[in-house]
């Protein structure tokens, strides 16, 4: 599933191509989605222009001049990006002409994604967004937040770190990596850590989710970037799908667990 760094790159680079671009036709290919279209998504969307493009948590929010803010969400496998030449491939299920020769193109294989439409001055109270805890990159992501919310649980860090009612966009690839540069072992009861372990998990979080989005995000299957390319910080792993090897600190072999479904790597030597 794209994470935080993903979203982010596509939000950055549709801003700078479809920013005041007016929708002059809008298209959707099938109705079984998980979620459903809107009835009348294409009539609302025709004739606005595009004022913004912007994220929150792992949701692309795009507003419009007619008051409305269209939202996507990419689910496991979803795709969206920007074309010069619109190309419907297999999996197209929407998409977007603008009058100034711009495409947007959503792809999902496997139907998880989510595109809607809110009022814009109504995003806040969305049940979309209304439950969500504060971004890692705003002034609400503070050690003091963190640490008293980490103190309320023993439920096992990793599984914390994840919880978007906690802090947002942080999935599966980058709780591993900040947990691995932070030395917590994931199944860490999320109340045992002290004020310094989570001031420097709380730092982790962010430089790992900078870094990513620096690099373009994380491929490993599905996901491209707005202009089709692959991310590149995949590349930079230390410890996700490295089971087997030998850790870059220590040298120990990185081991795998299941935790609430999803695979764990991590250092049994350094992470504890």
């Amino acid at each position: 599933m794209p994470e935080l760094a993903e979203v982010e790159t596509i939000a950055q680079e549709l801003k700078n191509v479809i920013i005041d671009n007016k929708i002059t036709f809008a298209k959707t290919f099938r109705k079984d989605l998980r979620i459903p279209f809107p009835d009348n998504l294409c009539d609302l969307l025709i004739d606005s222009t595009i004022l913004s493009v912007w994220r929150r948590s792992k949701y692309i929010i795009i507003d419009l001049s007619n008051k409305k803010s269209l939202i996507v969400h990419l689910g496991m496998s979803g795709r969206f990006y920007a074309q010069s030449n619109l190309t419907i491939e297999k999996h197209t299920h929407f998409y977007i002409e603008t009058n100034k020769g711009s495409f947007l193109n959503f792809i999902d294989p496997r139907r998880f994604g989510l595109i809607t439409l809110v009022d814009t001055d109504k995003l806040s109270e969305s049940p979309l967004f209304s439950h969500l805890g504060p971004e890692p990159f705003s002034n609400g992501f503070t050690v003091k937040y963190f640490a008293q919310k980490l103190s309320k649980t023993t439920r096992p860090i990793k599984n914390v770190i994840m919880d978007q009612e906690i802090v947002v966009g942080v999935g599966n690839i980058y709780a591993a990596e900040s947990l691995f540069r932070s030395k917590i072992h994931p199944e860490r009861p999320a109340n045992s850590l002290s004020l310094a372990e989570v001031s420097i998990l709380r730092d982790k979080i962010i430089e790992i989710l900078k870094l990513a989005i620096e690099s373009g995000g994380s491929s490993l299957r599905d996901y491209r970037k707005a202009d089709g390319e692959k991310g590149g910080f995949q590349e930079l792993f230390l410890v996700y799908g490295k089971k087997g090897h030998a850790c870059k600190t220590c040298g120990s072999l990185i081991d795998r667990i299941v935790q609430s479904g999803r695979s764990s790597f991590f250092c049994p030597n350094c992470q504890k």
